[in-house]
This record gives structure tokens, sequence and C-alpha cells, in this order.
């Protein structure tokens, strides 16, 4: 039987490990909220003379940017229809993502990719989701002269998604892109962090990434394409409901979250979008 000077002891006891476990648990969070760019940005570095264009038709171009510069490389037909400004997700380099050059040549658009700070050949670091968003709008701003009469499409894989829908909806009172197309989409940094960690509060995150704040707001046709066995980002939160959704439907084509340029069907869809503009 336990007496009962021992239940205070106990209960000192108790109070102690819980007083531990919130601390430790604090301590995560305080890594996570410093940290968190490690785990949202692996990028592949390469060295500064690893020449990138293996074409005579793609050209390698920088983008000087607050405190760094840009890698881009840039695919410039003769004669394009218009252009495909393409974010890529957060892993890898221009080396492992520009690698489509000819289903952008049969469909007559020029392709632009960047590297952002930290990727590739690009300098700097990430900071911030705001520098994020302007180096993006830099990047932008740097070859739209080139496409004026012609045809915009913004497109965003996978990380890269939620910075074209927020690029779309800037560009709205301007140069409105013909269409968004999102792949591998996130309702949200929050939404996706949730289903992986639902132990880290939302507030931990200095990356939210509201795409389902934005695509709604994206006045022309949205074209959203997600991997039906995509283990990374969940087809239930991957699919932002808004009203410039309506007008395109919602695909969903492909496996995973990497290998969706593997299938005909994404190839076919993606294809059929572009000449219809």
């Amino acid at each position: 039987m336990t007496s009962r000077a021992a239940i205070p002891t106990l209960a000192a006891t108790l109070l102690r490990l819980a007083m531990l476990a919130l601390t430790l648990y604090g301590a995560v969070l305080g890594w996570l909220w410093f940290s968190q760019e490690k785990l949202l940005f692996v990028p592949t570095v390469l060295p500064a003379d690893r020449p990138l264009a293996q074409a005579p038709d793609i050209h390698e171009v920088t983008i000087d940017v607050a405190g760094a510069r840009l890698s881009a490389l840039h695919l410039r037909l003769p004669n394009p229809k218009g252009v495909v400004f393409f974010l890529h997700g957060n892993g890898g380099s221009l080396e492992s993502w520009f690698v489509n050059a000819d289903f952008h040549r049969r469909a007559n658009f020029d392709l632009f990719m960047i590297d952002y700070r930290g990727y590739g050949k690009s300098t700097g670091r990430i900071e911030s989701e705001a520098q994020l968003r302007q180096d993006v709008r830099s990047a932008w701003a740097t070859v739209a002269p080139r496409y004026a009469g012609k045809r915009v499409v913004i497109y965003g894989r996978s990380l890269g998604s939620g910075l074209a829908a927020g690029l779309s909806v800037e560009l709205a009172s301007t140069r409105a892109p013909d269409l968004t197309v999102l792949v591998s989409p996130y309702s949200s940094m929050a939404a996706l962090s949730h289903d992986h960690y639902p132990w880290v509060p939302s507030f931990v995150l200095r990356y939210p990434m509201r795409t389902d704040q934005m695509v709604g707001h994206i006045g022309n046709p949205v074209l959203l394409i997600h991997g039906t066995e995509d283990r990374l980002i969940a087809v239930a939160i991957a699919m932002p409901q808004g009203t410039g959704t309506a007008r395109r439907p919602v695909a969903h084509r492909g496996r995973g979250c990497n290998d969706l340029q593997d299938f005909e069907a994404y190839r076919s869809g993606f294809a059929d979008a572009l000449a219809r503009l």
C-alpha cells in the first residue's frame, strides 16, 4: 500500500517528467523554426563552371536579385507560340529538371526555368517565403518583355506550384497568364505538414505557401495535375478549391510525385492544354 507521504513525491516526479517533456517538445519546435530550410529545400549544388545548355537553342541566363544571382535555362525557338515559365520542385537542380526540351519544341513553346537560391549554380540561400516569391517575380520580369503578344503559361511543380499560383495572382492585373498549370500541388504547407507530422503546430511554419487562398483568385484557366499514387502529397490535400479551377477540369494523371512526366496520360494532357491556347 502506498503511504500518504509517497503521494506528494510521486506527484512531484510526474510534474518534473511533464515539464521535461514540454521542454524537449519546445526545443524540437525551436529547432524546426530555425532549421526548416534544411527540411523544405533539398538542392543539388553544381560547380559554377558546369555547362548546363546542351543544345544550340538552349541558353544559360543569369538573373541578379538582392544578394544573389540566379541561374536559369531558356529554350528559345525561332517563332514560338509563347513561353512556359517553369518553377520546379524542392529537390535537384536545372540539371535534373530541364530534361523535356523536345516536348516543348513539339508544342512550339519556349521554356524558361530558374534554379532557386542555393540550387545548381545559383548563389545565396533561401531565407523566407517573401524572398523566394520576390526572386520568382524578378525572374519573370526578366523574360516577360520577350513574350509581349504571345501566350504565357505559368507552370509549378510540387514546391513550385505554390509559387506559380502566387505569381499568376500577382500578374492578373497586368499580364494575366493564359494558363496556370499546377502539378502535384498542395493546399498549403500547413496541410502538408499536418498530414505527415500532426504533432507540429502550424505556427511553427515560416513558409505557409497558402495555395488554397490564391488559386481561387486566378482569373484564367487552371489545370491541376496530380498522381493518384502520390505518397508524399496526398490527393485529398493537393487539390485547392476555388472559382479559378472550375474553368478547367481537375486532372488526376500518372502515379507519383516525381515520375508523372514518364506517363503518356500526363504528356498528352499537358500537350492538349497547350494546343488549345
